[in-house]
């Protein structure tokens, strides 16, 4: 008994898909375990059998034996129409799991990727094992990109096992791509998890080991506690996402050591296989990269990447991808297939109020920073973070300012010299940045102020109290404009605030001012990991929206579905920060074919005017001109500098008017020749790595392949909608969108419809469930895929239809069936009699010293009836001549049901019996050998084996000994699953 036999134990038929062995030939336990699939189920029907205990019962059961088997035979009574044979052809198709096709994960994954996401996966394939960095833009589709490599590696049985190492506020959300688009089934790993998950382990086993798909915070698993067991029953892939934040770290984050010390020893298991992915792969730190690209292979680390010669380049490339969205539309996808990003500018005037604010507020860090020159370096810095902070807490709003003015005066100042305040200022890269209000860096800096200092602090938290209790505030009040136009337009905006009190407050006010109906939905980093997923799962589609949102949310979070729009109410001092806030919504799967992203500034703010001018303008320059963002260079203290330097030191301001900056600083300078430097950097590295030894009709090619085999989006779309036409289930178009329908749902318009088909209709309180079969979905539509759990009911519903007979069921039957496994037709579009078998072939695709995997397809073979009857063989026609007439064939005169059954029964006469060894016509041997119809059906599958042998090689361009051994095996005989009979019309 091999994987691919047909047996038959306990009164049906099943595949057998493999058997489980140890080194010695037996099962560990000591004997066979064998998987087995009935013959139209799916994976989620997959038993294990014990072999041995199964013939132990069978001496008193027999159903419990395994006994060799067959797959039934048509009968000349199931006979149809060519609607009918067409269904069933699809059906069969679609319900493939264990695909023949080259990439093997594509049969059981619920996305349609695009070419370009398949690049890494052609890379994978290539490596043994498989250590990867991908490096694309913001919003390409990363995780998709690494999980099709991880199903990929699952589906050939290389792993078992799969870890995804990510920050804690990523874990459910990848938790939800593993389940929804891939169907594996994840646990997340963390603090607030794992005695739940305990409880659920046997007794003797770690989490590790039971649960296949993990999802862990690297901050968790990072911890001694938690890491030295981690890594001791580590999976065989891990994925790290947004591994910059575990890069060595040249400072003293020591969050980000430790992170990097778990991933070093991860690494140092050379058979492990490892995907890393980050946006922004290099900080400007040359060291810190190169600690990275050495977890995929030691000597990386010691390469100088700005001068590599040609054998490292290819080495390197090898193992490393980084293409921008531009090098991904021009060269691998031919079009647009990203949202058109509109970046308008938009700007308030400050109230009187606010500007007097603003002008002792900047008048008073301008002067401690002036006196503080003369102090020791340590409260310098100080002095430098406080004044910077107070600055951005007064620009953000009069809330932010009063959350971090008032916090002090419950308590003498403290001061820390040692203290780290950028992250309190500046939003890092490496770490998520705190969207509290920045007191800390306040309260030192006026501990090295005098007293009356220190009442001109209380004199500006009175102003800040009075503009928000008085409502002087035109900031947010041309903000609330903005968002009405952006509503009135179509746009749903998400609006970034830099602190917790600003977010608050505009949400507060957004919600008294916009129309009943608009969902605001304020989420900072106050509310946890969980509640911050459940707020945004209750944003209602159909409804308008705005989301106000600190950068808890900035960074790797998928709002493509929900939002079109962003408007940073808070200009961020990090480039980086502003295209990771951008890339929510600008990004793979976003359906809008616009997204708007504002620049929203004070006319008469220098926090704004000096970081646009300094850091964000020259930042769109660098997009501009290379089609993707270069990080700034190095950390916030470079940046620091050159912000403190232009506001307080250089820039010249007048009560009431906008900064006049003197950008002939030579911090500035400096601070952008770096940049430029970079950006030049990023410019050859971005040539070298953008895999264009990879050819986009290549890929294409591969995908044509598998869709042959599985079926693409359009296939699934057409038989959707004729088995719903089949079953009398009520679709319809929408009216203005010809990609999108509507099924209906409601209890009366179901009823009459087959359970399995009812139950996996979903509930809608409109009774319609609106749906598309394109991907990405249009807004408000749920995609169908050929994996949804509808399309693959109906696919497998009418397969089982069309197999059931008399004597297989219970009781007899009553009902005529929806799908035959017979046909006749007479039709104009042949001129011999011709006969089309749709046939389920399965192979084994063998290597050394591996477990032989089983792969499935569907194919149609056809032949021709000679003229005459001189003896003359059958012609068999092509295989893309077979497909067509099975598609387009129509029938042109009807055919009796008396004519029907007798051409179908010298059909299956002609054919012979279909099972192994003696022939009902006497042929020995082999199946099919001798035969004149068998045989060209072995040899035609031969040749088709031959041709997936050389697909799968191809792909891996034989790089080892055990893939230039590879076979792929046709296992014999085809299970025939129908015909049909095109049949001439005699012309008079």
């Amino acid at each position: 008994m091999n994987p691919g036999t047909i047996v038959r134990c306990r009164n049906r038929d099943w595949v057998v898909l493999a058997i489980r062995r140890d080194s010695r030939g037996n099962n560990s336990r000591g004997s066979n375990i064998v998987l087995l699939r009935p013959l139209a189920g799916g994976t989620d029907d997959v038993v294990a059998i014990h072999e041995e205990l199964a013939k132990k019962v069978g001496y008193s059961l027999p159903e419990e034996r395994l006994c060799p088997s067959v797959f039934p035979h048509p009968k000349p009574d199931d006979v149809g129409d060519a609607t009918s044979a067409h269904l069933l052809w699809q059906a069969a198709r679609l319900t493939l799991r264990e695909g023949a096709a080259p990439f093997r994960s594509l049969g059981r994954i619920s996305i349609r990727p695009r070419t370009y996401q398949l690049v890494p996966l052609l890379m994978a394939l290539r490596l043994d094992p498989v250590r990867l960095f991908i490096a694309d833009d913001v919003g390409v589709g990363k995780t998709i990109e690494a999980l099709l490599v991880a199903c990929e590696l699952l589906d050939r049985a290389k792993i078992q096992r799969l870890a995804v190492l990510c920050p804690p506020y990523l874990c459910d959300q990848w938790a939800a791509e593993l389940e929804q688009k891939f169907n594996l089934e994840p646990v997340v790993i963390r603090s607030g998890t794992i005695s739940t998950l305990e409880r659920r382990i046997p007794l003797g086993k770690t989490i590790y080991q039971h649960f296949p798909i993990q999802v862990l915070s690297i901050d968790w698993v990072k911890t001694d506690r938690n890491k030295h067991q981690f890594l001791q029953f580590c999976p065989e892939l891990v994925i790290v996402d947004e591994v910059h934040g575990a890069a060595e770290a040249s400072t003293s984050s020591r969050a980000q050591q430790e992170r990097h010390q778990l991933l070093r020893e991860v690494a140092r298991n050379s058979q492990r296989h490892l995907i890393l992915l980050t946006a922004t792969p290099h900080s400007g730190i040359e060291e810190a990269f190169r600690s990275l690209l050495g977890l995929l292979k030691p000597e990386f680390k010691q390469w100088d990447i700005a001068n590599l010669t040609e054998p490292q380049r290819i080495e390197l490339a090898r193992h490393f991808v980084q293409r921008t969205r531009k090098d991904i539309e021009q060269d691998w996808e031919g079009a647009a297939c990203f949202p058109k990003r509109i970046t308008p500018d938009e700007t308030y005037q400050l109230s009187a109020p606010y500007r007097d604010l603003l002008d002792r507020t900047y008048a008073f860090c301008s002067e401690i920073v002036r006196t503080g020159a003369a102090l020791e370096q340590p409260k310098r810095r100080v002095r430098y973070w406080g004044a910077l902070a107070l600055l951005r807490c007064v620009m953000s709003s009069p809330a932010a300012a009063v959350a971090a003015l008032q916090a002090r005066l419950r308590g003498e100042p403290r001061p820390d010299e040692q203290a780290e305040y950028g992250p309190f200022v500046f939003e890092s890269d490496t770490d998520r940045t705190d969207d509290e209000a920045p007191s800390p860096p306040i309260e030192a800096t006026e501990a090295t102020l005098p007293e009356s200092d220190r009442r001109r602090l209380r004199e500006l938290a009175r102003l800040a109290q009075d503009i928000r209790t008085s409502q002087q505030d035109t900031k947010i009040t041309r903000c609330a404009e903005i968002v009405r136009n952006l509503l009135d337009g179509g746009f749903h905006p998400i609006i970034w605030c830099r602190y917790v009190a600003t977010a608050e407050y505009v949400g507060e006010h957004l919600r008294h001012c916009l129309p009943a109906d608009v969902q605001v939905v304020t989420i900072t980093g106050r509310i946890g990991d969980d509640e911050r997923r459940v707020k945004i799962d209750e944003i209602d589609p159909e409804k308008p929206r705005v989301l106000v949102a600190t950068d808890c949310l900035s960074e790797g979070i998928n709002l493509q579905d929900k939002f079109t729009a962003v408007l940073h109410y808070d200009l961020p001092w990090n480039p980086n920060r502003l295209e990771q806030r951008e890339g929510r919504v600008d990004r793979y799967g976003q359906t809008a074919k616009q997204v708007k992203a504002i620049r929203f500034y004070g006319r008469d703010n220098p926090v704004d005017g000096v970081v646009i001018e300094v850091l964000l303008d020259k930042a769109r320059e660098i997009h501009r001109a290379l089609g993707t963002h270069v990080p700034v260079p190095e950390e916030s203290e470079s940046v620091m500098e050159a912000v403190l330097n232009a506001l307080f030191i250089r820039g010249k301001r007048t009560a009431g008017s906008q900064l006049s900056l003197d950008l002939g600083v030579p911090q500035i300078d400096e601070f952008h020749r770096r940049w430029d430097r970079d950006v030049e950097r990023e410019r050859i590295n971005r040539t070298r790595f953008a895999q264009r030894a990879l050819k986009p009709h290549e890929v294409q090619r591969e995908l044509e392949a598998t869709d042959s085999v599985l079926g693409d989006p359009e296939a699934v779309r057409e038989f959707g909608l004729a088995a719903a036409q089949r079953l009398g289930l009520n679709i319809r178009p929408d009216r203005r969108n010809p990609t999108v329908f509507h099924i209906a749902t409601a209890p009366q318009a179901t009823t009459a419809l087959p359970e399995p088909i009812r139950q996996a209709l979903p509930q809608s309180k409109s009774g319609w469930w609106t749906v598309s079969f394109t991907s990405p979905t249009p807004e408000g539509a749920e995609y169908l895929g050929r994996n949804h759990r509808f399309v693959a009911a109906l696919a497998r519903y009418l397969f089982e239809e069309a197999l059931r007979t008399a004597d297989s069921l219970p009781q007899p039957v009553t009902t005529p069936k929806i799908v035959s496994r017979c046909g006749v037709i007479r039709t104009k579009s042949v001129e011999r009699l011709t006969t089309l078998l749709l046939l389920r072939v399965r192979y084994l695709m063998e290597q050394p010293d591996r477990t032989p995997l089983l792969s499935e397809e569907v194919v149609v073979l056809g032949y021709e009836q000679p003229l005459g009857a001189d003896g003359r063989p059958a012609q068999w026609l092509s295989d893309g001549e077979a497909l067509r007439l099975l598609d387009e064939a129509k029938p042109d005169e009807n055919v009796p049901l008396a004519e029907k059954r007798e051409l179908v029964r010298a059909a299956l006469d002609e054919i012979g019996e279909w099972h192994g060894g003696v022939t009902s016509r006497g042929y020995p041997g082999e199946w099919g050998e001798g035969h004149p119809i068998q045989q060209g059906v072995r040899e035609r599958i031969a040749q088709r084996a031959g041709a997936l042998e050389d697909s799968h090689k191809r792909i891996r361009r034989a790089v080892s000994l055990r893939v230039r051994e590879l076979a792929v095996k046709p296992q014999f005989p085809p299970d025939l699953l129908g015909l049909l009979v095109l049949q001439p019309v005699v012309t008079p």
